[in-house]
């Protein structure tokens, strides 16, 4: 018979992989950005969100924090990595208040890690403390980390708001990819923490997957009409097309003389 520590270790090894899957999930929407050179109206806070949290959990997993933490630390330490590309593109490909807002929260997220990780490991001596510690900012972060998709359409709620989910009735900007490896995330980090219960993993991880659960509804939701509105955006942009060459078309026979 398996072991309850045997079953708890395997859902461990396909969460990391999960997790792997949850990083690279936004390269469809990146490699847009890269072909149209704009990152349009994709937001940052998903992914510097996630490099926040991934950097926290990778100070969690060093061994003068959390000894006996390799997985933790392997797989977070590649969240980082991912992570960090992405905001150096969305960087890159942005411009005005964007650029400045995503530079903004990527400079935050280093204060905040730095900040952290000095306090820790200064005016605290034991790994218990230490592991304390960081795991209740991980806990909170990995929250945020969860909710940040939903920023889209949480945005609502503010007045001046005019590209959220529910106002364009578009999921166009909440990549698909990001929500559904995030429920499977969520879903498989949760039941890890459920075979044996770990309260830390167990807060972030459960309401991970509700806030998921609520993004694929939005793309249930809206997936019709966001089909309808690229399309009629297609549209437009091929009659406009075919305008121009028809001006440009009257404009250079008006310059032939007649024989």
């Amino acid at each position: 018979m398996v072991s309850v520590d045997a079953m708890r270790t395997a859902v461990g090894i396909i969460g990391n992989a999960i997790a792997l899957g949850l990083f690279l999930s936004p390269l469809p929407t990146f490699i847009r950005i890269w072909k149209k050179k704009s990152v349009e109206e994709f937001s940052v806070i998903p992914y510097v969100a996630t490099l926040l949290n991934c950097m926290l959990w990778m100070v969690y997993g060093l061994p003068i924090v959390h000894p006996n933490s390799t997985l933790v630390l392997t797989i977070n330490a590649a969240g980082t990595a991912i992570e960090l590309c992405y905001v150096i593109l969305y960087l890159v490909f942005s411009d005005g208040p964007k650029r400045l807002k995503a530079l903004l929260l990527f400079l935050g997220d280093l204060a905040i890690v730095g900040t952290v990780s000095a306090v820790v490991l200064i005016f605290f001596h034991t790994h218990e403390r230490r592991s304390l510690i960081i795991g209740i900012l991980c806990v909170i972060f990995c929250i945020i980390m969860y909710l940040a998709p939903l920023t889209v359409m949480l945005v609502t709620l503010l007045p001046m708001a005019q590209n959220s989910v529910i106002k364009t009735k578009s999921v166009e900007y909440m990549p698909l990819s990001l929500s559904v490896a995030s429920f499977f995330n969520g879903l498989c980090w949760t039941i890890y923490a459920l075979i044996r219960f770990d309260l830390y993993i167990t807060i972030p991880n459960t309401l991970g997957l509700l806030f998921s659960i609520t993004q694929l509804v939005l793309h249930v939701l809206y997936y019709k009409s966001t089909k309808m509105q690229i399309a009629e955006r297609k549209k437009k942009g091929e009659v406009g097309l075919t305008d121009v060459v028809v001006v440009e078309s009257l404009k250079t026979s008006a310059r032939v003389p007649s024989q």
